[in-house]
């Protein structure tokens, strides 16, 4: 399989080289579990700056309500109920805390010793994942302070280019800054590694679409500013998330 690395000061613009690169560079391959047929290949992204504005990539599925949702998904498990409901199998963040708070597991190492190689967060769990359907996509989380900076590297086992890789990239980096926050130290780089970075043959218009904006438009017409815009309608859209996760409690 191609391996990939690509690199931008900002999230969309490393996310929007990376489409490129597949879009240019994949190969396509059979994807027997969905009956389908894929472009796919090894991706390595890295944002120099991950809060650096503009941050939103106008190129995903979904607006500042769902892109919340997502956030506070994987940082505040506000859909872990369904695990003990019988619904999911597992969420990111409650991979992440039960049965160990692995996030405060991080936070102490690197107060312990901040040139530590063991703030890891593993999320993938054998156990389950070996015998699942849906085994967990992403795989681990590894943090270093270098240079007085708090550096974030993930690494998914699979992961949809074009419907999944932008709110899952962004809601890490948001991780990245709980935890730099806790430590007292600035933000630095965020590595985003999918061994698997693919586009299912279904949505390759919406891949060429994405990328034929990419090369035609003028880059700051492809990504908003968070924090003069996106930041106050995700905030605005909390108490309807909380209205309909309370519904989907109550059902």
């Amino acid at each position: 399989m191609r391996e990939s690395l690509v690199f931008g000061r900002t999230l969309p613009e490393a996310y929007h080289n990376a489409l490129m690169e597949l879009r240019n560079n994949g190969e396509h391959s059979d994807c027997a579990d969905w009956n389908t047929t894929q472009k796919e290949l090894s991706m390595t992204f890295q944002v120099e700056e991950p809060l650096g504005e503009p941050m939103i990539s106008k190129l995903f599925i979904g607006g500042p309500t769902e892109l919340e949702q997502y956030r506070q998904e994987m940082l505040d498990g506000i859909l872990d109920f369904e695990i003990e409901r019988g619904n999911w199998t597992y969420t990111y963040h409650n991979r992440m805390v039960s049965p160990l708070d692995q996030v405060s597991f991080v936070v102490d190492e690197l107060k312990r010793n901040p040139s530590s190689r063991r703030a890891v967060i593993l999320v993938r769990d054998n156990g389950t994942d070996m015998g699942s359907d849906d085994p967990a996509c992403l795989q681990h989380l590894q943090f270093f302070i270098r240079n007085d900076r708090l550096d974030c590297v993930v690494m998914f086992r699979s992961n949809d280019a074009c419907k999944a890789t932008f709110m899952n990239a962004f809601a890490l980096i948001m991780l990245q800054k709980r935890i730099a926050d806790r430590l007292g130290v600035e933000m630095g780089t965020y590595s985003h590694r999918a061994n698997s970075f693919h586009c299912y043959e279904k949505d390759f218009p919406m891949l060429e679409g994405y990328c034929r904006r990419i090369a035609e438009e003028d880059p700051d017409d492809l990504a908003f500013e968070y924090e003069d815009g996106w930041q106050e309608m995700m905030e605005e859209a909390q108490p309807s998330i909380a209205e309909k996760v309370e519904e989907l409690k109550n059902r």
